[in-house]
């Protein structure tokens, strides 16, 4: 009789959040041509597990603040509207479809060297925890790398390994674990 209560409670609860939009919609994968979950390259969620949304022009930052942008961050058909770059399964291997997105952005921050952006780096849910926080570093390393090389201050730059600890989806499938092995640019707000 516990046991059927406990399972009708997390039925309930599972489904009262996927109302919410916490899990997100994980039914394609992003790819090189930017068609994913979320719209183009996942730009759309926050990336925190939370069902939030971002436009354009807002930028998840820490503890919730939201940075405005504007510009060419509106524009859905510029690469500066995406930032999240996608990984392969156990790689830090920046692909070469998101090879344009980072050098916009690279642009965008030569051209505005007061501006800083975290670099968040993500892997799934396989491998430990120590080795997820590790891959997340190393992935966030090679989008800095790939920066650097453009130009961009080291000064400009952040990196932060989240692992696993806030994927972008929770299913325990191929989809998801798509969406999860991610380096999100987070622009931090200038006062």
């Amino acid at each position: 009789m516990k046991s059927l209560k406990s399972v009708s409670g997390l039925l309930l609860i599972l489904t009262l959040l996927s109302g919410c939009g916490m899990f997100g919609d994980t039914e394609d994968s992003p790819t090189a041509e930017g068609q994913g979950s979320g719209g183009e390259y996942g730009a759309t969620t926050s990336g925190y597990g939370d069902g939030s949304s971002i436009s354009g022009t807002e930028t998840q930052g820490y503890g919730g603040e939201q940075a405005s942008l504007g510009g060419s961050f509106d524009d859905p058909q510029s690469p500066l509207s995406k930032r999240t770059i996608y990984f392969n399964y156990d790689s830090s291997q920046v692909q070469d479809a998101f090879i344009p997105v980072l050098s916009a952005h690279a642009q965008y921050l030569l051209a505005h060297p007061q501006q800083r952006v975290t670099l968040e780096g993500h892997a799934d849910e396989r491998g430990s925890r120590e080795y997820n926080i590790a891959l997340g570093e190393q992935r966030a390393k090679a989008v800095a790398r790939m920066l650097e090389a453009e130009g961009v201050s080291p000064g400009q730059l952040e990196i932060v390994s989240y692992g696993e600890e806030k994927p972008a989806a929770y299913e325990h499938d191929e989809a998801a674990w798509q969406l999860n092995r991610r380096v999100e640019l987070v622009y931090q707000i200038n006062r």
